[in-house]
């Protein structure tokens, strides 16, 4: 097999467009050659890399979800890192006044919910009004190129795991996106994106013969990243989605579940890529911690006929039908805001609709296939 060149990869090529400006990276530990040289190491040698950017859980991979990103400076380089995880989720004209060029090399697992896809348009919106370059090194979607699937986020129910009416799996690289976000929602900034070489749309990420760096904390296998628009959906809920053991997101439950008859009553669906195995966990941190959890773990038969959105479906309605006395939907985090469940789903009807799951799973396929037609515009790869 071999190996796809991300776009890093590929710094020979592009460098001209970096040599005597002044440079900011938006990254993070995944921004790497497929040597696993750091791309921050890679640019410090070779251009004037002045500031450094980080998103969710830090610029070296070091913040658990959810939690605050500081300002900082490397500490391998000693350049300055400013935060796109804190009070400002863009780069603001203080960060970008010594900067001529934005560069994102980041990867992305190809859905929706992940927050670096907003890190990457808001930086571009940033990169439109102060008058900066914006370069994104691609990377492949871990999921392929290939299927979409799952509703758009409506108006009203955007956020930070939601930014634009996209569907849950997109199907596009961070870098076909990149020019998506910069058409489609007028961001108009001055846009170039660095190909890989050797990547095919059919391709999962193992087919690429690139190492898998975990993304983020709680994303430590391909399979996970496969299962994540599965099981995502209960961080709207009082079930914990694996945060706190070895298999986040691959395992959902809570203290008083019944294992066993959750896992058969998803078996009987025969839903098509996976198996469920009843499953036992205590929580190191995050929801139900030091608690045992009964639940499920979501064992993956086939990725190529896995429909993860249509498991999250008939795996909330199953658990919410189990227990609907101790099962909830967790409340809004502000006077103002919406429930986390309707931010994830991007609609409150799941939240307030006791929903047939086949029928909504049928109905939001029909606006995947809106998107699928939209997406074809910024194709890069065969």
């Amino acid at each position: 097999m071999e190996q796809v060149k991300v776009g890093i990869d590929n710094i020979d090529n592009f460098v001209h467009l970096l040599k005597g400006k002044r440079v900011g990276l938006i990254t993070n530990t995944t921004g790497v050659k497929s040597n696993l040289e750091s791309t921050i190491d890679v640019l410090a040698k070779k251009i004037d890399l002045r500031a450094l950017f980080a998103p969710e859980h830090g610029v070296r991979g070091n913040v658990q979800a959810g939690e605050k990103v500081e300002n900082e400076k490397d500490v391998k380089t000693g350049i300055p890192v400013f935060t796109l995880y804190g009070d400002s989720k863009k780069p603001t004209k203080q960060m970008l006044e010594n900067i001529d060029v934005l560069v994102f090399d980041m990867q992305d697992v190809g859905s929706r919910l992940y927050t670096y896809l907003y890190t990457m348009a808001y930086s571009m919106e940033s990169a439109k009004e102060y008058k900066k370059e914006f370069i994104v090194l691609d990377r492949p979607n871990p999921l392929g190129g290939e299927v979409v699937e799952g509703n758009l986020v409506q108006k009203g129910y955007t956020s930070f795991i939601g930014l634009y009416p996209l569907p849950y799996r997109y199907g596009l690289t961070i870098g076909e996106m990149a020019l998506l976000f910069n058409k489609e929602y007028n961001i108009n900034c001055h846009l170039e994106v660095v190909k890989m070489q050797g990547w095919k749309r059919y391709m999962n990420y193992e087919d690429t013969g690139l190492p898998w760096i975990l993304p983020s904390p709680n994303m430590p296998t391909v399979d996970t990243a496969f299962i994540y628009n599965a099981t995502c959906i209960f961080e709207g809920t009082n079930i914990s989605e694996g945060r706190g053991t070895t298999k986040p997101f691959e395992i959902i439950g809570a203290p008083w579940l019944d294992a066993y008859k959750l896992a058969d009553s998803l078996n009987e669906k025969k839903l098509s890529g996976v198996l469920f195995r009843p499953a036992f966990f205590t929580p190191t941190f995050s929801k139900h911690k030091e608690k045992l959890c009964a639940g499920i773990q979501i064992h993956i038969l086939n990725r190529h006929t896995l429909n993860s959105v249509q498991i999250a479906l008939h795996l909330l309605k199953a658990v919410k039908m189990q227990n609907t006395e101790k099962f909830e939907y967790l409340p809004p985090y502000t006077e103002k805001g919406k429930h986390m469940i309707d931010y994830n789903t991007g609609t409150n009807y799941i939240r307030t609709h006791d929903f047939d799951p086949d029928a909504v799973y049928e109905q939001w396929q029909l606006e995947a296939k809106q998107f699928k037609e939209l997406k074809l515009k910024y194709h890069l790869y065969d």
